[in-house]
């Protein structure tokens, strides 16, 4: 595989935000499916999706992950990546009596049962904010274990989406070796602080301490919050790394206009293509994965 290839990851519309915000969000599966085949004629090759209720609102519905898979397929050939994130709201959060909320770890092992090819495995636990309301997102050490079994049976490569160095060094790098194979491909979220306690923003500094932290025969790709996703984005590029772009992380192509995924993923093959890479094909980004 010729070292100028990068993977571009598109991620359509993420668990938290709404149409209210930026109406190019797609949310039901023709919709997803159709921008997805957008962002795969300019050069995506892999997707990341989350599945939406008919009410916009969050599930792992793995009846609803079937139907966008299905339509995807239907229309292009780029890799699938289904979440066992879920979302803030919908299916995904029960409520605690202190006024808290978990986000359901059952309802996220559902996201495997879709036939994806490849799903987040985010193995860690940490409190999640969306406005005024708090959520326990909980991966502890045995529902890690858990989830790793799901992927085994399923026959599902992980992308270990980390959010900090900690991540990287405790459950993703105990586990790689049982449910994974070489290349081990980390996703780093940067820029989501505000959003999550423990989480890193994005510097220069912090993203070349976390790639010298992963383990050996990995790769990664980054993906980064608002106005940090082009930097972090091309930064990735110049340190040998893949990209992600999509509403999911930015609702923005810049201040005040409202992107779509397809300019988002346009700009970003742009930038790869000046700096002398090339978008992977979805084939190629299999080989480079360990999917082929």
């Amino acid at each position: 595989m010729a070292s100028n290839k990068v993977i571009v990851t598109v991620a359509p519309t993420g668990g938290m935000a709404k149409k209210s915000q930026n109406p190019n969000l797609p949310t039901q599966p023709e919709e997803i499916a159709e921008s997805v085949h957008r962002c795969y004629n300019a050069g995506a090759s892999v997707v990341a999706i989350h599945a939406r209720r008919p009410d916009d609102q969050a599930t792992c519905n793995a009846d609803i992950y079937r139907r966008i898979n299905q339509l995807v397929r239907e229309r292009c050939n780029i890799v699938i990546n289904n979440s066992t994130g879920g979302g803030v709201d919908g299916d995904m959060l029960i409520e605690r009596p202190d006024g808290l909320y978990d986000v359901n770890f059952e309802e996220r092992l559902k996201g495997l049962d879709a036939g994806a090819e490849m799903a987040t495995f985010d193995g860690f636990t940490v409190a999640a904010i969306h406005g005024k309301r708090e959520m326990i997102v909980s991966t502890t050490p045995s529902q890690c274990d858990r989830l790793a079994a799901r992927f085994i049976e399923r026959g599902i490569k992980p992308e270990w989406e980390v959010f900090s160095p900690a991540h990287i060094l405790q459950d993703a790098t105990r586990l790689i070796t049982v449910c994974d194979k070489p290349p081990y491909f980390f996703n780093f979220v940067l820029n989501v602080d505000r959003g999550f306690q423990g989480a890193m923003p994005y510097t220069p500094d912090i993203l070349q301490m976390m790639v010298k932290l992963l383990p050996p025969n990995s790769i990664f790709n980054v993906s980064a919050a608002g106005t940090a996703q082009l930097p972090a984005t091309t930064h990735a590029l110049l340190l040998g790394g893949h990209v992600r772009v999509g509403l999911e992380d930015n609702l923005y192509y810049s201040k005040g206009v409202h992107a779509t995924n397809e300019m988002l993923v346009e700009r970003q093959v742009r930038i790869i293509r000046e700096l002398g890479f090339e978008p992977a094909t979805p084939d190629e980004a299999r080989q480079m994965m360990g999917l082929a």
